[in-house]
């Protein structure tokens, strides 16, 4: 039989990028920047979408669960799936803490490993937006949810501080691969409505999330050079060429420089959207 060379060497690609993900998620230590930097996000999202006792919940790419054990907290059935199942070990012990029980399984958010309409509620806390196909993260996300279900999303806007800071790393990012799109499009409210098209009644707004772990710009860089996956692939791409380092460690200290009030507090915008599916 003839082997279709093609669709081999996408797949071979596709499967590469995957684990290039998973692997840079896996790096540094994620679940420090969930709880020390943005764990209110996960409790701002579970209370948004108003979760029952019995719900059953996907939270899809949840890390370390800064999202999915606060719905486990007011007692929905919980499942935290992400690409990187190193991060599920934290995960765990989070849960542990707080006194709850859920299930954590590996999935990638383009290619979701449950039956049609198996959940209630499908949410994403600043995960989904980093899969590289939106169209088919969001075609899973609905598929997922049974009809009148609620998906609840945060994610980083375009011209808010984590968006600027994509912006700032990326002339020293490797080329995205073909097809791929940028994550803080997750954060344009118009670029998810064509994402969900007539599949789900939405509701959008623009937030900002309160950041005052950082006294210094140069804190806040350090912090993320050590411990964010995305700042670790970016340093790690340009290790070979100090001048290149030297100059992304200035325009992140200006990033933060510019973004901190006298107090070192900082405001970092994002979009909470909730869809009910149709």
């Amino acid at each position: 039989m003839a082997t279709d060379t093609t669709t081999t060497t996408a797949g071979h690609q596709t499967n590469e990028l995957k684990m290039r993900h998973r692997a840079m998620w896996a790096s540094g230590d994620y679940p420090a920047v969930a709880t020390e930097v943005i764990s209110a996000l996960g409790e701002t999202l579970v209370a948004e979408l108003d979760l029952q006792r019995g719900d059953r919940v996907l939270d899809v790419a949840a890390g370390s669960g800064n999202a999915s054990v606060p719905a486990a907290r007011v007692g929905a059935e919980v499942v935290a799936a992400d690409l990187a199942p190193e991060l599920f070990e934290a995960g765990r012990v989070f849960a542990a803490e707080q006194g709850v029980q859920l299930t954590w399984q590996e999935a990638d958010a383009e290619a979701l490993p449950f039956a049609d309409n198996s959940f209630d509620v499908v949410m994403s806390c600043v995960g989904v937006m980093f899969a590289p196909d939106h169209q088919r993260s969001a075609a899973e996300l609905v598929r997922v949810c049974r009809p009148g279900g609620r998906i609840g999303l945060i994610s980083w806007t375009p011209g808010g501080f984590v968006g600027r800071m994509f912006a700032t790393m990326k002339p020293y990012a490797p080329a995205p691969p073909p097809g791929a799109q940028p994550p803080p499009l997750w954060g344009d409210e118009t670029h998810v409505r064509e994402l969900f098209g007539d599949h789900a009644d939405i509701t959008a707004e623009r937030r900002t999330l309160t950041v005052d772990r950082f006294q210094t710009p140069e804190e806040f860089r350090r912090f993320f050079k050590a411990t964010y996956g995305p700042t670790i692939a970016v340093y790690k791409a340009n290790a070979a060429d100090p001048a290149a380092v030297a100059a992304l460690d200035d325009g992140l200290d200006d990033l933060a420089r510019d973004a901190m009030n006298h107090d070192g507090v900082m405001e970092w915008e994002y979009l909470l959207v909730t869809a009910t599916v149709r």
